[in-house]
């Protein structure tokens, strides 16, 4: 496949993915599974297309490869957690979560991969968590 083929089916795939998680209703509480990890290295797992290489780098393998030992980090304790979703999507934590996703970080015997169960109610591309369950 060339480069401009690739480019295109892979905007193509990141638009229907983006349409299908956008219809999810505002304001009721949902359950996500994903990858728990901070903000401050949920760059890291954006899925993108290199520049150097041309191919696509990024997404879940990255953000299960996020160790314990990175999440707590002073600078990414600050920066806060989040979900990496299976839709390539990073939902922030409100504080409450934060709070949460840090204890459950902390008492996880897991080094990296944390995959979990949160439920909350979505609001834009933050979610006010119920719920957090390592997985």
């Amino acid at each position: 496949m060339t480069g401009r083929l690739q480019w295109l089916f892979v905007a193509g795939l990141m638009g229907s993915l983006a349409f299908i998680g956008s219809s999810a209703t505002a304001g009721s509480t949902e359950t996500v599974k994903g990858i728990l990890m901070d903000q401050m290295c949920s760059g890291k797992a954006e899925l993108r297309i290199s520049g150097a290489t041309g191919l696509l780098v990024g997404g879940r393998i990255v953000a299960e490869a996020h160790t314990k030992e990175c999440a707590l980090m002073p600078e990414c304790q600050k920066s806060g957690y989040g979900v990496y979703t299976s839709d390539n999507k990073f939902l922030k934590f409100d504080q409450a979560g934060n709070r949460k996703a840090l204890a459950a970080i902390k008492a996880s015997q897991k080094l990296d991969d944390f995959e979990v169960e949160v439920t909350g109610e979505i609001q834009g591309d933050t979610i006010k968590v119920a719920s957090l369950k390592i997985l």
